[in-house]
């Protein structure tokens, strides 16, 4: 199905077709392309409000998931009927994820792509508050970035090496 991509910023240019293509071919290989999902590129004054609002956190932040499904980790939603076949939205702080790769010097497309990865996988249940949750969801992304990286010939890897 359709990935809607939204640039509703203008703080960070965006090339919106690499992310489109990237997260395409991340949700392919979560097993999840006949689901519509929408991506929101974002700047700091929108993170900090989303982030204040739903996690009590009012400071902006790399990636917000919003599931239109509850679902355990490695599981598919089960839509009953067309309009359900929604992963739900990722919110990319593209102001934030900017600011950190001029401080890292790491490329910026490759650290949205990565950073869209992590919230696909937060889509679709999983997530890294314990250890074993965080080696579970980065295996996870370890395995759909290696996919991107075979049909892109980029060598992406998870943000997260550290995190536990």
């Amino acid at each position: 199905m359709s990935v809607a991509l939204r640039n509703a910023q203008r703080a960070v240019p965006v090339r919106r077709a690499p992310l489109r293509r990237a997260v395409c071919i991340l949700r392919a290989a979560l097993g999840a392309s006949r689901f519509d999902v929408g991506v929101i590129c974002a700047n700091n004054g929108l993170m900090r409000r989303l982030n204040g609002a739903y996690r009590q956190r009012p400071e902006p932040t790399d990636v917000l998931s919003f599931p239109f499904h509850r679902v355990v980790a490695g599981e598919l939603p089960r839509p009953s009927c067309r309009d359900e076949y929604n992963l739900g939205d990722i919110f990319l702080g593209v102001e934030y994820i900017h600011q950190q790769c001029r401080d890292t010097g790491e490329d910026f497309d490759g650290v949205l792509a990565v950073t869209a990865a992590h919230g696909l996988c937060h889509l679709l249940g999983y997530q890294h508050n314990t250890k074993p949750e965080w080696q579970q969801m980065y295996q996870k992304e370890v395995e759909i970035l290696e996919e991107l990286n075979r049909l892109t010939g980029a060598s992406l890897r998870p943000l997260t090496a550290g995190l536990f």
